[in-house]
């Protein structure tokens, strides 16, 4: 299994803390949970059914005409590599580490790149992969740039994938409008935003015969009925979206301001975390660890990712921490 974020577990055996007095800023999910509707007993009792309206809402809210819901955009990830013949994958990297795993292991040779290497190599290319913003970096690529990018490898019968999963924040940048067009696919997180990543949720948005062959693929019944019922609720909280989303902007100012006070000027982030670089990140890392602070350690760059704190006490909380690393490190 890759290393991921929000694993609280193993961090509470590896510092001996109670998991209680753990501020886990290790994922880039929103710390404010979208309240739980209430769920009826026919939606645990019944096996889901795909006309219940979790479709159109959530078609709503992308602003497109054809999805496919699928258990975590990680199901679309794992399966997506399987739906072409082996070839050429271009990846932006650094990148969230399940996509060039998953084209890998399904046999394609697999190219790193960062943006400047795109251009000379989209000829050679049969897929690129993308998450926008990045994660980790939240590097933002434009519209513009996407879609000149896909209509190139279209033309030759490729891809162009983009990972939206932080897209929620600053939906104007987003090209799932355009994905109808063959060899754009696009795909939407549900957790991250709505900060409720434990119902396993995400939407793939691609052309009509691509969704079907997806579906075949994933089998029937992919999402559970209660996550059903509660994301359609979700998705027509319009009033709700537009107050988180200001939240979301507002706390991730607020971090990246106290890490820059604190020596730590973040290199990339988005509304939902930060990024720093540093040679001396794993140190960083472990000393918020032993204060109870989780954050997410990469290696290669060598950096940290900081999610949001929830509240103003856990801002406190960790900017007296910064500074007692910044007095140590001084």
């Amino acid at each position: 299994m890759l290393e991921h974020g929000g694993r609280l577990l193993r961090a509470v055996r590896q510092y001996a803390i109670a998991r209680e007095d753990w501020l886990d800023l290790s994922s880039g999910i929103a710390p404010w949970p979208y309240p739980i509707p209430p769920i009826p007993l026919d939606a645990w009792a019944r096996l889901p059914e795909a006309d219940d309206g979790l479709e159109d809402a959530a078609r709503h809210y992308y602003g497109v005409r054809q999805l496919l819901p699928v258990a975590g955009s990680q199901a679309a990830i794992q399966a997506l590599p399987l739906l072409r013949p082996l070839g050429r994958v271009g990846v932006l990297t650094p990148c969230y580490a399940e996509h060039p795993h998953a084209w890998q292991r399904a046999g394609h040779q697999l190219i790193e790149l960062d943006e400047s290497q795109v251009e000379a190599q989209l000829d050679q290319l049969d897929v690129l992969v993308l998450v926008n913003p990045n994660n980790p970096t939240g590097r933002l690529v434009s519209r513009e740039q996407l879609l000149a990018w896909h209509a190139q490898l279209a033309k030759r019968g490729g891809w162009l994938l983009v990972d939206e999963a932080f897209m929620d924040n600053s939906p104007e940048h987003s090209v799932a409008d355009c994905a109808e067009r063959p060899g754009l696919i696009v795909l939407r997180s549900f957790g991250k935003f709505f900060g409720l990543a434990g119902v396993r949720l995400g939407c793939v948005v691609a052309e009509l015969p691509l969704l079907q062959r997806l579906a075949e693929l994933l089998g029937p019944w992919t999402v559970s009925g209660p996550t059903r019922v509660l994301a359609q609720a979700c998705f027509a909280d319009y009033m709700a979206h537009k107050s988180q989303i200001e939240r979301c902007a507002l706390a991730s100012q607020r971090l990246a301001t106290l890490l820059q006070s604190c020596g730590l000027a973040p290199s990339g982030g988005c509304d939902l975390f930060q990024y720093v670089r540093s040679e001396r990140a794993a140190h960083l890392h472990d000393f918020l660890a032993r204060r109870g602070i989780l954050v997410r350690l990469f290696e290669q760059p060598a950096a940290v990712r900081l999610g949001l704190p929830a509240t103003a006490a856990d801002e406190q909380r960790l900017a007296q921490a910064l500074a007692d690393y910044q007095k140590e490190t001084a």
